[in-house]
């Protein structure tokens, strides 16, 4: 399930950071966001969820879709239920990490990174790395590595960092979730729901570098030596697949299986689909989000 980057070495003295061509990107030009998000009691409502049985019925575990305008939870499977999410946890790490860390903040690589479980694109201890390339390899390609790293530097260290994943966690009113890890890698005690993890969605897409990384379909970026550069591949298909497709984020472990988080807009509405153990993820993702769409 993880997503892919290619690394290209070449001569030094022949690249520099605009020698990979066009698609190459610079630090995106936006400042670090400090805006609190709503209360936690206007996040979601289910006082008009639409009566709809799918036919076929859906292979997740447990789904959810939602008006991300509105907060309108449109349809439901078992919306509470406390599961394992994988790597869908880094939704709130980029989510507090990009709150603290601004585009050309530089990341100097800490010396427990590169021992972080897979998946992990390479990071190097010592390497320094500006911030902004750590997001976009986390959220597209779901770098382990790139987790802790974003986490260290936010944070201090990593169980500062975990602590307020959990303090906002309790802020937001995500009462399904608990977090011990920035990454996801480890399911033991990493749980949350297909309610809590709308309602964080909600919040997150209201941060413009947030939203712009995770409707990225590809980009290459620039990297120092011996790499010089390297492309990130975003690994939710329903970016190719589905017409306004714009997010989020796919997940899988053993223990969780593929888990996606996905939003659309059309016709002025944004919907926030989550599905969680779904072995039929895009498809069910397609479904859901065109009933969605309908009753909306």
């Amino acid at each position: 399930m993880a997503g892919a980057w290619v690394g290209a070495r070449r001569p030094a003295a022949t690249v520099d950071a605009a020698a990979s061509g066009p698609l190459v990107i610079d630090a995106p030009a936006v400042h670090t966001e400090h805006a609190v998000p709503l209360a936690p009691e206007h996040l979601l409502s289910a006082t008009s969820v639409v009566p709809h049985s799918f036919s076929p019925r859906l292979t997740a575990a447990a789904a959810i879709v939602v008006d991300a305008g509105t907060g309108r939870v449109l349809w439901q499977l078992q919306p509470h239920e406390r599961r394992k999410v994988a790597s869908l946890t880094k939704i709130m790490t980029a989510l507090l990490a990009l709150r603290k860390l601004g585009p050309s903040d530089v990341v100097t690589v800490d010396k427990t990174v590169p021992r972080v479980p897979l998946v992990r694109e390479g990071l190097r201890a010592g390497e320094r790395v500006k911030a902004w390339k750590l997001f976009y390899s986390m959220l597209l390609y779901s770098g382990n590595d790139d987790a802790l790293a974003l986490a260290i530097a936010a944070g201090g260290d990593k169980w500062t960092f975990v602590h307020e994943m959990n303090d906002e966690a309790h802020r937001l009113g995500l009462a399904d979730s608990h977090f011990v890890s920035p990454s996801g890698v480890v399911d033991r005690d990493n749980y949350s729901s297909a309610w809590d993890l709308a309602a964080l969605t909600r919040v997150a897409l209201r941060n413009e570098r947030f939203a712009r990384i995770v409707r990225t379909k590809i980009i290459h970026v620039p990297w120092s030596a011996p790499t010089y550069s390297k492309v990130y591949v975003n690994n939710n298909l329903m970016l190719r697949s589905y017409r306004g497709a714009n997010g989020v984020k796919t997940g899988y472990t053993h223990k969780s299986g593929p888990c996606l988080v996905v939003s659309a807009k059309r016709h002025g509405h944004t919907l926030v689909a989550v599905l969680l153990d779904d072995p039929n993820m895009y498809v069910d993702a397609t479904r859901l989000l065109n009933f969605g769409f309908s009753a909306a």
